[in-house]
């Protein structure tokens, strides 16, 4: 049978053979989630997801959501669906037992989440999104907060959201104008506006909690001024059952490219003077608290990007097969001779294994950073749990940008498979398309993630944290080597980890010189060809692995997919690794041009 949402073939192969979780499985803290068990949980992920919540998208899409007296109606299709997810326990999968949640190790969820992401993004994103805001407040919030709240924001009964960006401030959180005045009784009255709220008002729930950005009266300008406040919108009674509405109400819902049944709102707070929050952790405290959502946030979004190219590449890769258009080349000249599947010429071949080799890389750099996150938390020593922390940390601005800016590029390719089709709403490549370009906006555009990689990941440890990361790719380069088959790849991702580091290098000083801005018009390109690197090094590391089952004489079936890694990496190392060494040469270069160009020479006046 086709694969659908997911190649669920490939998700074992990651996750078992490549990453070796069942190691991960053996932890107390997992003792509920051994192989079998995964496997089952993922096979109903995937059941219903396919069953109940694909055939969602194309609703959302086209009916999306409906705004309407300060309310917001989500698409009728939605509340079965969801309904059934939350029944499942699917929304709470890896929050801790402790918070209501099931404990489920990371590449479990991550791989549960490509289901859901692909069959309808705006759909689970509902379900799950509660569960960011109960970390914050069982990291932050007092016992109250805790007892009121947490459990029925991971049971999705409660929905959660984050209330960061104004028009005016932007990305410029340090320019946001909401302010929180200090009532006799410790709470604050809140007033302002929040735009792009995600999820900020809808149907599914019955109450929402907001994590509000806000600056207190009189605390300083800037960033270290702002303290973050919980926002109910029905406020909760220490009995836990709901009071009066609060003074917080969406004033708008946007437009959008796509994600069209996901409600971006806007939300006016203090409109009567009567919007009270509740002050999170310490005052002056709110980017620090803020930022521990971040990392979470940008794995969620490079999955989004993750899970959209998947979903794009298995329905192209599929209809390549079925799609009869054209005769083989070698029989060109001949005209009785009969049409092939399109899978047969050459440039869809060629375009096939570049989405392939992405769509592989990116799957298995997630899972290797999920592996990170999980082994930060259950390391068998410090010095593990360190390294393992601090990668994270310093690629978690790829794993977001490069996911997403990626993920876009293969769903349009997908279109590109499926020629004029592809660009009729009758087919779902064409949705995918516009829902993933979201990902490289939100949560920190492109520029904010290179901005962030530059400026303060690759100098973490006086950049001893990039030379452990650098470590680990000539690692698998060097075990690659052994092997006569891999060793011409080998060398070439070896040489690579090498100009990676040159590059590093050359970057930290231009953006610690006079030049900084030179530096940082580059910074970009630098994220993105970093992330090639990574792509190559997981896929000499899917290939090293295959190789190994190969030996062992496997099933036809399986030699075919074992083949097909060799080739996937053989591909991307020969051709895509070639273009990043030039970008690397772009990048030394420094060409200043973009800085130095007067801003009448952009032309457009």
């Amino acid at each position: 049978m086709a694969q659908q949402l997911a190649d669920r073939r490939d998700q074992d192969f990651v996750i078992w053979e490549q990453m070796n979780n069942e190691e991960i499985t053996k932890h107390s803290k997992y003792k509920a989630f051994n192989k079998k068990t995964c496997e089952m949980i993922m096979t109903e992920a995937r059941a219903l997801a396919i069953k109940e919540v694909l055939p969602t998208m194309k609703d959302g899409d086209e009916h999306g959501v409906v705004f309407e007296n300060g309310a917001v109606k989500v698409p009728e299709s939605y509340h079965r669906a969801f309904k059934l997810m939350v029944e499942g326990e699917w929304n709470n999968l890896a929050a801790d037992p402790d918070m209501g949640g099931q404990g489920a190790p990371g590449f479990l969820a991550a791989a549960v989440a490509e289901y859901f992401m692909g069959a309808n993004w705006s759909l689970a994103c509902y379900t799950t999104m509660g569960n960011g805001t109960a970390h914050l407040i069982q990291k932050y919030g007092t016992e109250s907060d805790k007892k009121k709240y947490i459990h029925k924001l991971t049971s999705a009964r409660w929905g959660g959201t984050m209330l960061l960006t104004e028009s005016e401030a932007g990305s410029d959180v340090g320019a946001l104008t909401t302010t929180a005045v200090k009532n006799p009784d410790g709470t604050y009255t809140l007033t302002g506006t929040k735009i792009f709220i995600t999820n900020g008002e809808h149907d599914l729930v019955e109450n929402i909690i907001h994590p509000v950005l806000a600056r207190i009266e009189g605390d300083p300008p800037g960033t270290k001024g702002i303290s973050i406040f919980l926002v109910p919108k029905y406020f909760v009674n220490d009995d836990g059952a709901l009071g009066d509405r609060n003074d917080i109400v969406c004033s708008g819902v946007e437009e959008k490219h796509g994600i069209h049944g996901s409600c971006t709102a806007s939300m006016v707070l203090g409109a009567k003077g009567k919007c009270i929050g509740y002050l999170l952790g310490e005052q002056r405290e709110g980017m620090k608290i803020m930022f521990n959502m971040i990392n979470n946030a940008r794995m969620a979004t490079g999955l989004q990007g993750l899970s959209y190219a998947g979903a794009s590449y298995v329905l192209a890769a599929n209809f390549a097969r079925e799609r009869l258009q054209g005769r083989d080349m070698e029989n060109f000249a001949n005209p009785a001779a009969p049409s092939v599947p399109i899978i047969k010429h050459p440039d869809v071949r060629r375009n096939l294994t570049w989405m392939k080799s992405y769509v592989d890389g990116m799957r298995s750099f997630f899972h290797y950073m999920a592996a990170c996150r999980t082994k930060a938390e259950t390391g068998a020593t410090e010095e593990e749990r360190q390294t393992c922390g601090d990668i994270f940390n310093m690629l978690s601005p790829i794993i977001k940008e490069y996911l997403a800016f990626k993920g876009h590029e293969v769903c349009i390719q997908a279109i590109q498979i499926y020629g004029g089709v592809g660009y009729c709403r009758d087919y779902p490549v064409e949705q995918y398309a516009r829902d993933c370009k979201i990902a490289t906006i939100y949560e920190g555009t492109s520029g904010i993630q290179a901005m962030d990689f530059l400026g303060r990941k690759i100098g973490a440890g006086k950049g001893a944290v990039f030379m452990t990361f650098i470590a680990e790719i000539k690692k698998t380069a060097a075990e690659a080597k052994a092997d006569d088959t891999l060793a011409p790849l080998a060398a070439k991702v070896d040489a690579a980890a090498n100009r990676l580091g040159e590059i590093c290098a050359h970057m930290g000083k231009l953006a610690a010189s006079a030049d900084f801005k030179v530096a940082f018009a580059h910074s970009l390109p630098f994220l993105h060809a970093t992330g090639d690197v990574i792509m190559a090094w997981m896929l000499l590391w899917r290939a090293a692995v295959a190789n190994r089952q190969l030996a062992k004489g496997p099933k036809a079936k399986d030699a075919a997919f074992y083949n097909g890694q060799l080739k996937t990496a053989q591909f991307f190392i020969m051709t895509e690794l070639e273009v990043t060494m030039g970008k690397f040469n772009a990048i030394q270069s420094g060409c200043k041009a973009a800085v130095e160009m007067a801003d009448e020479g952009f032309g457009a006046l």
